[in-house]
C-alpha cells in the first residue's frame, strides 16, 4: 500500500487532532514513502470499471466544492502509471470545478465500488486542455456511442493514492447490477414456467384421448 496519501495529508493540525483523539501513538513511527505512488493492475482494473467518482477542488477562498463526474463505465482513463484523464461532459454551466482549477490544481477524487465496499482516494494535479489539443488522448478518453458533449479534457498527474477501510460502507447496487443478479432466476422461472406448461398440455391430450 501507498502511504504517500497520508504524507500529504497529515499536516500539523490533522496530528494535533490524532493527539487529541489518542491516536498519535498509532502513527508516530509513519514515515511517506512516494517512491510506490504508481498505479499497478489492482487499480487499472478499478479504474476500468467505475462510471463516476468525486472530485474535490477548492476555491481562492479557500472554500472546498466537491463535484460528482459520471459517464459510461471507464471513461476516467489510465493514461499510465502515473496520469490519468477523463472528457469533462457539460452539465449545469456553473463551472465552479473548472474555475478553481484554474486558480490551484490540486484535487482530490473519491472513487467507490458499493456492491464491494471499496474506496480508492487519490490526489493528483489537474491539467484543462482544449478538445483537440493532444490527439492522442482525445481518442482515448472521447466515446463516440456517449451521447453528451465534451466540453474540455482533464489530465491529471498523480501525487499520491490510498484506500480505505470498507468501514460504514452500506453497499448499493445499480438497476444493471441487480439484473445481472436476478437474470439466472428469471431465467430458471421461464424453464419451469415452460415445463409447467408442456406437463399441463400432456395431460390435456392424455384427457382426450
Amino acid at each position: 500500500m501507498s502511504y504517500g496519501f497520508l504524507d500529504i495529508a497529515t499536516t500539523p493540525s490533522v496530528r494535533a487532532a490524532q493527539a487529541e483523539m489518542g491516536a498519535d501513538a498509532h502513527w508516530a513511527a509513519f514515515s511517506g514513502n512516494r517512491a510506490f505512488d504508481r498505479f499497478t493492475d489492482n487499480e487499472a482494473h478499478f479504474l476500468a470499471a467505475r462510471d463516476s467518482f468525486y472530485m474535490a477542488t477548492v476555491s481562492e477562498d479557500g472554500w472546498p466544492y466537491v463535484q460528482h463526474r459520471g459517464g459510461p463505465a471507464g471513461f476516467l482513463k489510465l493514461v499510465d502509471d502515473r496520469t490519468l484523464a477523463f472528457a469533462d461532459y457539460r452539465g449545469n454551466r456553473q463551472y465552479i470545478s473548472t474555475g478553481n482549477l484554474a486558480a490551484n490544481d490540486r484535487a482530490c477524487l473519491i472513487l467507490m465500488d458499493y456492491p464491494r465496499r471499496a474506496r480508492l482516494k487519490i490526489y493528483v494535479h489537474v491539467e484543462k486542455l482544449a478538445i483537440d489539443a493532444d490527439p492522442a488522448l482525445t481518442d482515448l478518453v472521447m466515446d463516440k456511442d456517449y451521447k453528451a458533449r465534451a466540453e474540455r479534457i482533464f489530465r491529471l498527474r498523480l501525487e499520491a493514492f490510498d484506500w480505505n477501510c470498507p468501514q460504514h460502507i452500506t453497499p448499493r447496487f445499480t438497476e444493471r447490477e441487480i439484473e445481472q443478479a436476478v437474470r439466472p432466476l428469471h431465467e430458471r422461472l421461464a424453464q419451469l414456467e415452460a415445463e409447467n406448461q408442456a406437463l399441463q398440455d400432456r395431460l390435456a391430450k392424455m384427457g382426450d384421448a
